[in-house]
């Protein structure tokens, strides 16, 4: 069992900068591929970030890419996400996941989920 505990959320103006962090606890965190996705109000839950075991790949959601940055410290349990520039469209709920296989952007073949940290972003 691995259990997902997001924070940093909050209120940021546009073309500001926020990061999230994602502190995992339970089974090797290495050993689990990582994503972050959103939810916006009235919105299904969309992909946002992935991030192989090791950190050597990356995968970012159109929307995104440029903008923001998935990364992970295995040392330290730890996935973040650094949010650049942010828009007032990517004000929503974020969560982040976990996956003993290579889910990239495929939400159901994550296993675990966080309980999702609030981002406003102002215009």
């Amino acid at each position: 069992q691995v259990q997902l505990v997001e924070s940093g959320g909050g209120l940021v103006q546009a073309g500001g900068s926020l990061r999230l962090s994602c502190a995992a606890s339970g089974r090797t965190f290495g050993n689990y591929f990582m994503g972050w996705f959103r939810q916006a109000p009235g919105k299904e839950r969309d992909f946002v970030a992935a991030i192989s075991w090791s950190g050597s790949s990356t995968s970012y959601a159109d929307s995104v890419k440029g903008r923001f940055t998935i990364s992970r410290d295995n040392a330290k349990n730890t996935v973040y996400l650094q949010m650049n520039s942010p828009k007032p469209e990517d004000t929503a709920v974020y969560y982040c996941a976990g996956s003993a296989r290579s889910a990239w952007r495929d939400a159901p073949l994550y296993n675990y989920w966080g309980q999702g940290t609030q981002v406003t972003v102002s215009s």
